[in-house]
């Protein structure tokens, strides 16, 4: 009977002790919100202005796609993952993440050609600059900052020591348009390549017309670019220009939707529906319209060649309207 006793009392202890071990452990062990909640300050987040599917654009030569690169939250949130694509052939990786404990970004590159880079920094002045020494022993200083179109990064390097600089890289990076390529398998990657170039150089010009840039339509537009309004006027490139030019025009919208891009050899036509909304002479107005764009292949990459649009059937556009996109009626 004593044996039986003190067998249950041994049992009883025991169990105690196991419910206070468990206890002890879940008190002590961290939960998944708590790892969570430690990358969720502003600093954290500094450089969420990168996150995005790109197309990256020499900076020198803004139509010329350098890249395409994805940059995409990992890890509850706490890193920046960078998936980088060149058009040479080139594939890297990076990964940037706050270190809280010395209050500085740090950013490891690796690529398939056995390169690494380790660089730290801040972010300040709207602008995220981090520094390190490549594997030649050169001081290197990488600079992204937000603009208009996207992101900007510029690449420097030193050789002395950072006493002077010397250019290294400048690329913007663009959002990705989704194209007719996304959905359906291209027949090569160089069709892929070629429609996303024109899809985003489209996009460059809708926003060079709201910006009234004259300089960059003169660089996408074909030198005998005709313009065909629903009237049959037919308008010329100096026309355009000249229209960018006096400002009569001021963009609160210019921005197209359901956008394509179809690909015959050297030739591409873009439709997208475009909306424009804004003021003329300070008198406001807002068309929807659909367009079709033609681009063709050129020994100095794609030009816009030919512009055709229509807009709802009853509704009239001035045909100043069309120096920028010629109109057809069309049922909604």
């Amino acid at each position: 009977m004593e044996l039986l006793q003190c067998s249950s009392r041994a049992k009883l202890v025991l169990a105690c002790l196991l419910a206070f071990l468990v206890g002890a452990l879940a008190q002590s062990s961290p939960s998944v919100p708590a790892q969570t909640k430690s990358c969720a300050t502003a600093e954290h987040h500094a450089f969420d202005f990168w996150v995005g599917d790109w197309n990256a654009f020499d900076v020198d030569s803004p139509t010329k796609l350098v890249a395409h690169c994805q940059v995409t939250r990992i890890l509850d949130g706490c890193v920046l993952l960078e998936n980088y694509e060149g058009t040479n052939g080139s594939h890297g990786e990076s990964f940037s993440i706050y270190d809280s404990s010395r209050k500085v970004w740090h950013q490891t590159w690796v690529t398939t050609r056995g390169e690494l880079l380790e660089i730290e920094g801040q972010f300040a002045n709207g602008e995220m600059v981090l520094t390190g020494k490549n594997q030649q022993s050169e001081l290197v200083r990488g600079t992204w900052k937000p603009v208009d179109e996207g992101v900007r990064e510029i690449g420097v390097k030193s050789g002395d020591g950072g006493k002077t600089w010397n250019p290294w890289f400048d690329i913007v990076f663009r959002h990705a348009p989704e194209t007719a390529s996304k959905p359906q398998m291209a027949a090569s990657d160089d069709a892929t390549s070629d429609k996303e170039i024109v899809a985003a150089l489209d996009t460059e010009y809708q926003e060079a017309v709201k910006r009234n840039d004259a300089v960059t339509m003169d660089k996408i537009v074909a030198d005998d670019f005709p313009l065909v309004s629903s009237s049959g006027t037919i308008y010329r490139k100096s026309e355009l220009l000249a229209e960018a030019r006096s400002g009569r025009m001021a963009y609160e919208h210019q921005e197209d939707s359901e956008k394509t891009v179809r690909l015959w050899g050297d030739t591409a036509v873009v439709t997208a529906k475009l909306w424009e909304k804004g003021t003329e002479n300070g008198k406001p107005f807002e068309y929807k319209l659909w367009f079709s764009d033609v681009y063709r292949r050129t020994p100095t990459g794609w030009k816009y060649v030919f512009a055709q649009s229509a807009y709802r059937s009853g509704e009239s556009i001035p045909d100043r309207h069309c120096l920028l996109k010629g109109a057809e009626s069309f049922e909604e």
